[in-house]
């Protein structure tokens, strides 16, 4: 096999006056994503104070999905900028800016009558009809603890099945 001689770089081919050709290049850079721990990130703890309700959102500063949520905005098509780590470096969230983030959408009544029909059907036991608070363990145990194995389930736990007479 053959090796392909490189050719010599002309100098005459080089346009300093081009900014398109000039790329700035950081020789520490390893192309990951910046890394802070808990409130290290820019403007960290005015979000969290934002996100607690004690303090108004700020222009600037980073925000996970969470935190971007309880402000009522969703990062929208814009890609993390940096992590958020913890317990050594084994739990991993990403960072947003809040000044790219937009405001959340709004569910039509369609989906919200939709994801009530989802959560009824996983928080309504089959044998009973009670519908309650809190999802069942339905593919596990198949049904409320009461009708499983008999352990009485707190009145203010779950809604009584509806009585419907007919006329």
């Amino acid at each position: 096999m053959t090796r392909r001689r490189r050719q010599p770089v002309r100098t005459d081919d080089f346009d300093p006056q081009a900014s398109d050709d000039l790329v700035d290049v950081d020789l520490y850079d390893d192309g990951s994503f910046p890394e802070y721990g808990f409130l290290q990130a820019p403007n960290a703890a005015a979000v969290l104070a934002a996100v607690r309700g004690e303090g108004p959102v700020p222009e600037t500063g980073f925000a996970t999905r969470r935190q971007l949520r309880a402000l009522g905005l969703s990062p929208g098509r814009q890609e993390p900028i940096a992590a958020l780590t913890w317990r050594g470096g084994l739990r991993k969230a990403w960072f947003y800016r809040i000044e790219l983030a937009v405001p959340k959408r709004t569910p039509t009544l369609a989906q919200e009558w939709a994801l009530d029909k989802a959560m009824a059907a996983r928080q309504t036991c089959p044998k009973c009809r009670r519908r309650y608070f809190h999802c069942l363990r339905l593919r596990t145990v198949g049904s409320c603890e009461e009708c499983f194995d008999g352990t009485p389930a707190d009145p203010g736990s779950y809604i009584p099945p509806a009585s419907t007479k007919a006329a």
